[in-house]
């Protein structure tokens, strides 16, 4: 499945594409997306796992978050030498595609060059995942955007958040928050992201996922 029919050029992981040129009159070649949900309540929690990435990528690489459009905040910068735009969707979780699919027809970047990095509960806390398209898995961020964007080629990283446990409803897990050793643990996930990130970027995802796939 493509955008093709709804006239999003389409474009190809870590390489040039034969639309490079709309790219670069876009003014960005990549979007990167942090899934989380906006409302201050909603901070340090488990479902927020994309926002705290999302924050560690924009601190690494010097790039503001702070502009508001596309019901979101962006900002933009240079990732491995490709023009990136971060977005943090303000729509609350379930309605993430509606950030993202603004923002990718703004710049005319396709679903092979919008990375969305968001929790995962089958991972254990400190365990990352990276695919180049794939289902949603459950994740109603993620099928959001697939819904609205008619695509499942997003490449896509998952932050282990942990299983939910015995006794306890999954909203309730999920919305909780990460204890202060499993802070320490996704400090090093971050600098883990940041790097896996930008060898995405720099076209060797074969070499992110082998590193930081576990």
């Amino acid at each position: 499945r493509d955008l093709k029919a709804k006239g999003l050029s389409v474009g190809v992981i870590g390489g040039v594409s034969g639309r490079q040129a709309e790219y670069k009159r876009s003014g960005a070649d990549w979007l990167i997306v942090g899934l989380g949900n906006p409302d201050p309540k909603y901070e340090m929690t488990r479902h927020n796992a994309g926002f705290l990435m999302l924050d560690a990528i924009a601190e690494h690489f010097n790039i503001e978050v702070r502009r508001v459009k596309f019901k979101g905040l962006y900002g933009k910068g240079t990732i491995a030498g490709q023009s990136a735009v971060l977005l943090k969707p303000s729509t609350f979780m379930n309605l993430s595609g509606q950030s993202v699919t603004e923002a990718m027809n703004f710049f005319h970047i396709p679903p092979e060059r919008t990375l969305i990095v968001f929790d995962d509960i089958s991972l254990d806390v400190g365990r990352t995942r990276i695919r180049l398209k794939g289902s949603a898995g459950g994740h109603n961020g993620m099928k959001n955007i697939i819904y609205l964007s008619g695509s499942d080629l997003f490449p896509r990283m998952k932050i282990g958040v942990g299983s939910k446990p015995e006794g306890w409803d999954l909203a309730d897990w999920v919305l909780s928050r990460f204890t202060n050793d499993e802070m320490k643990t996704l400090k090093t996930v971050s600098e883990n992201v940041t790097d896996a990130v930008e060898l995405l970027l720099s076209g060797a995802p074969d070499k992110a996922m082998n590193r930081y796939n576990s």
